[in-house]
């Protein structure tokens, strides 16, 4: 790898990691003051959601879809696929995140949901209702990570440049395995859903700004170069990125509000099988990496991709399909309320692990593993 790229990655790590003492690291907390503040006004003053449903065109929420795509253009702003160029570089840790988080965690999601949706919680949720979390649940294990890998992989030691190639290669992969796999589950699950406004919604939300974010990151180098563009253009794209977030969040319990007044136990039912399949999915792969003797700054990312969740793609997905009143919707927004915790200690995890991979990876960390 040369230096320029190197220095590349480490800059757009030590950015995310800046960004995470102040955002991420408490997306948590945010999450959980949006539920209260549009539980409020959804209960309080009903007829916001009346108001917002004024600007409802071919049921898409105009307000919303901005929201969506100021969120997931910057992260794709960030991937260089340039770097897909070392595809072959570190093969085994490339195998071991692809053949989970595409053969394996989508399944093991749908498994997860299905049995406690619709058998361990039966007494509490209603079919309907189980089905909705369901299609919410499948939609956060078809939509590996995107950005908020390099902030774990970077608390964790990880290999920078093997993170950037994995999610340059998931995106991609992204494109035409998400659409099938989603369909699949779901009409297994007894969830219909028209493959044109799945197909739609991918196009939306990931083809489009993942060819924009790849123009707009090619121009803004070539004129204002490298250094200008980690620098200066993209940390002022962290503060946008999360704010649409949270005011869509806010506006998804401004619909949800009743629902959650009436059911407040059901955030924590959807949270359970979310959190179960995260730390499921990273004993496979880490566990995975630890016996294929891979290095640890490759083992590790290699878990996180796979254990965490696009759960910007799975929100703007859940809303196209089902409305921002279903309980697919609800359920993506649980995956967000429950990231960032179960990750960090997640990260706990693989720091305090290290020494298990210490004499046994079988190849340096850049050459093959």
């Amino acid at each position: 790898m040369s230096d320029r790229t190197s220095t590349t990655v480490e800059t757009t790590c030590d950015l995310d990691k800046k960004r995470m003492s102040f955002f991420e690291r408490y997306l948590t907390v945010w999450v959980a003051l949006c539920i209260v503040a549009g539980t409020m006004i959804g209960s309080l003053w009903p007829g916001t959601a009346e108001w917002l449903d004024g600007f409802t065109v071919s049921s898409i929420s105009l307000p919303v879809a901005v929201l969506i795509w100021l969120m997931i253009f910057p992260m794709m702003l960030q991937i260089d696929f340039a770097s897909i160029r070392r595809v072959g570089e570190r093969r085994n840790g490339l195998v071991v995140t692809t053949v989970v988080n595409w053969l394996i965690k989508p399944f093991t999601m749908f498994g997860m949901a299905w049995l406690f949706f619709n058998v361990l919680f039966e007494p509490f949720i209603t079919p309907d209702l189980a089905q909705e979390y369901l299609a919410g649940a499948v939609l956060l294990g078809a939509a590996p990570c995107t950005a908020m890998v390099f902030v774990w992989s970077y608390l964790a030691d990880g290999d920078p440049a093997y993170t950037l190639v994995q999610v340059a290669i998931n995106d991609l992969i992204m494109l035409v395995a998400f659409v099938p796999i989603v369909s699949l589950l779901l009409g297994i699950g007894g969830v219909p859903v028209p493959w044109d406004t799945m197909v739609l919604s991918v196009v939306l939300f990931v083809v489009v700004p993942l060819a924009a974010g790849w123009f707009a990151r090619t121009r803004l180098i070539a004129t204002w170069g490298l250094e200008w563009f980690e620098n200066q253009c993209l940390p002022r794209f962290g503060p946008v990125t999360m704010g649409a977030l949270l005011i869509t969040l806010v506006i998804i319990f401004i619909f949800q509000g009743q629902i959650i007044v009436d059911n407040p136990l059901h955030i924590a039912l959807i949270a359970v099988p979310l959190t179960i399949q995260t730390f499921l999915i990273f004993a496979i792969a880490y566990g995975w990496a630890w016996a294929w003797r891979i290095p640890h700054p490759v083992a590790a990312p290699a878990g996180f991709i796979g254990a965490s969740n696009f759960f910007e793609l799975a929100v703007a997905v859940a809303i196209a399909l089902f409305g921002l009143t279903s309980g697919a919707a609800l359920a993506t927004v649980v995956g967000v309320l429950v990231e960032v915790p179960v990750m960090l200690s997640l990260v706990w995890i693989a720091n305090n692990s290290r020494g298990w991979f210490e004499g046994r990876s079988t190849v340096r960390s850049g050459q093959g593993a």
